[in-house]
């Protein structure tokens, strides 16, 4: 198993970036738009289409207020993964700045790489995210 980890700090208050985080079905609209450009929450399921047409289907595992960490796995997807267990938490650095840590377990390790390099998109969509709207709010 491949243990995948992406940390980035966000210049943005903790507070926002976990509402943005914990809002599972709207990942696409919240967290990383244009990444993910469609989600459709069914329950605990969310189907999300990414950028380049792929589509998985994930499951809300858990949510941890306190610790601010959301777990989910995907169920199914174009990946090829037998195994993808993911989460992701944000930490906070004061009350404007934190760091968002992602975390995925993956089968076979031959989709690691693949994995890896969308994550490193996605983290990235986030940080610029995040920052664009705590920018805005202080506008």
């Amino acid at each position: 198993m491949s243990t995948l980890i992406k940390e980035v700090r966000i210049e943005a208050p903790p507070d926002m970036v976990w509402d943005a985080l914990r809002d599972f079905g709207a990942v696409h609209e919240r967290l990383v738009p244009g990444f993910v450009v469609r989600s459709k929450l069914d329950g605990d399921v969310r189907t999300v289409t990414f950028f380049n047409g792929a589509v998985a289907r994930e499951i809300l595992v858990g949510v941890d207020e306190n610790a601010r960490r959301l777990a989910y796995s995907v169920i199914d997807s174009a990946l090829g993964c037998t195994v993808h267990m993911a989460s992701a938490e944000v930490v906070a650095d004061g009350d404007a700045a934190c760091e968002f840590r992602w975390i995925v377990d993956v089968l076979p390790e031959t989709a690691a790489a693949r994995v890896d390099s969308l994550m490193t998109m996605g983290i990235g969509v986030i940080k610029q995210t995040m920052e664009s709207h705590a920018t805005s709010a202080c506008s």
